[in-house]
């Protein structure tokens, strides 16, 4: 790889670690609680609730089929044109329109996952799925705000930094929603068995951490950039707005991108397809491979999440030294390769050291990867329609592999573990070929 050559071939020390002071900067520190309040509702209705419905004896196959739910992530383009230029009454004027439509969504997504919470899915699997469709949606529609917040609140040599910094608000927030709420519900369980009462309070306890995370929200400043978006456009008839918010974001994409819109295409849709298959079935792995919810929430959960964190904050360094293009190569290649590692998990017995290993490199590539993304992403939005084109890169990045997700678990119940591992691992292939592709016509947003 070009930056290991040239860090390799004498790159000052200095000069690299002064490229994470960028971390300490305002608007960069400002995205780690924002990626908290995104990575908290994802979990809820993705990891913790497949681990939720395998206890209450939901088949592997219907466990795959739940994760379309998560959907609602790669469908988010249909109504983020609203959020770019819809007022909200009252709040629009009182909090300003990105910060009115957050705080919005999160009341919402604290009364959805309540609702989860007083679901029991032994007893009705389609309340169940109901609730989960709701958080799903606000929390897809709070994705949309935030990231528009983040792209407009930053300039160019700061967008990859406060990439890494929401990815690890982001991965912090996994480990209360997945390590915690297994935590608290094996703290609240009183039989051996399948146990609600105990889930109900690890999902009532995450709804009240979701609705403190709102106080961040409030005090946040409004984007300067946009308060002059929105005076710019105050006079437009409803037939301008309508062009501009629905049509105008598409067209500039096609016109910027055009002479590269096929490799483009094709980089986002996979970049995560090894991941995100693989990851539906995580759980359901570790609980037919025996672990127990303790050591899946002491070594998956908090140990593997902080690993990820290291990976997204070296990322964010390496980024504004290196350029995205070679740290999202390394990502995409570390992604496939990783999954083949769970086939040797798959064939060894109970072993904690084993697993440690494996879901350390898994996750640190993990946070290489998505921060990567994150700030190519970014690189390809114009900021005069941030929420929509943004929108629709990361609906692009999400609606086949989340397709693909939900037959996760008739697959494997088909192929067996280590097939289905060596699967997830090859489907990363097209990713790879696309930017190597553009790297060597020196391709750059």
């Amino acid at each position: 790889m070009q930056f290991l050559s040239t860090t390799l071939s004498g790159q000052s020390l200095i000069q690299l670690l002064n490229s994470f002071k960028i971390y300490f900067e305002l608007s960069v520190l400002r995205l780690f609680a924002f990626g908290f309040a995104a990575g908290l509702p994802i979990m809820l209705v993705f990891s913790s609730l497949s681990f939720w419905l395998r206890e209450a004896g939901a088949a592997r196959s219907s466990i795959g089929f739940f994760s379309w739910v998560t959907l609602a992530y790669a469908m988010k383009w249909i109504w983020a044109p609203a959020v770019d230029k819809v007022k909200i009454p009252v709040l629009s004027r009182l909090l300003g329109r990105r910060k009115s439509w957050l705080f919005l969504t999160q009341i919402f997504l604290v009364a959805s996952i309540a609702a989860m919470a007083l679901t029991d899915p032994k007893q009705n699997l389609y309340a169940m799925a109901l609730a989960a469709v709701a958080v799903a949606f606000f929390s897809a529609t709070q994705d949309v705000v935030i990231d528009a917040f983040r792209i407009e609140s930053g300039d160019d040599r700061q967008q990859a930094a406060m990439a890494a910094a929401y990815m690890i608000g982001y991965r912090l927030a996994m480990i209360v929603a997945t390590a915690g709420v297994l935590y608290i519900t094996a703290l609240f369980e009183v039989s051996a068995n399948y146990d609600y009462s105990a889930w109900q309070s690890s999902y009532l306890i995450m709804s009240g951490i979701m609705a403190l995370l709102i106080a961040f929200t409030v005090s946040a400043p409004e984007p300067i950039e946009y308060k002059n978006e929105i005076a710019s456009s105050s006079h437009q008839s409803i037939l301008q707005k309508v062009k501009s918010a629905f049509v105008n974001p598409v067209i500039d994409l096609i016109v910027r991108y055009k002479s590269h819109a096929i490799l483009l295409i094709i980089l986002i849709a996979t970049y995560r397809i090894s991941d995100i298959v693989m990851g539906v079935m995580a759980n359901v792995f570790y609980v037919d491979m025996g672990y127990t919810k303790q050591e899946i929430a002491a070594i998956s959960k908090i140990f593997g999440v902080v690993m990820t964190l290291v990976g997204a904050f070296v990322c964010g360094g390496l980024i504004n030294r290196f350029g995205i293009l070679p740290i999202l190569l390394t990502g995409a290649i570390l992604s496939a390769l990783t999954n083949l590692l769970f086939v040797m998990l798959s064939k060894s017995s109970h072993n904690l050291e084993l697993l440690t290993l494996v879901i350390s490199i898994d996750n640190l590539s993990a946070g290489i990867a998505m921060a990567a993304l994150i700030a190519f992403l970014s690189s390809l939005t114009n900021k005069e329609f941030t929420a929509t084109q943004y929108a629709w890169l990361s609906s692009a990045m999400l609606l086949l592999p989340k397709s693909l997700g939900g037959f996760s678990g008739v697959w494997l119940e088909k192929l067996g573990y280590s097939q289905f591992f060596t699967m997830t691992a090859c489907i990363g292939i097209p990713a790879i070929i696309a930017l190597l592709v553009l790297m060597k016509k020196k391709w750059h947003a």
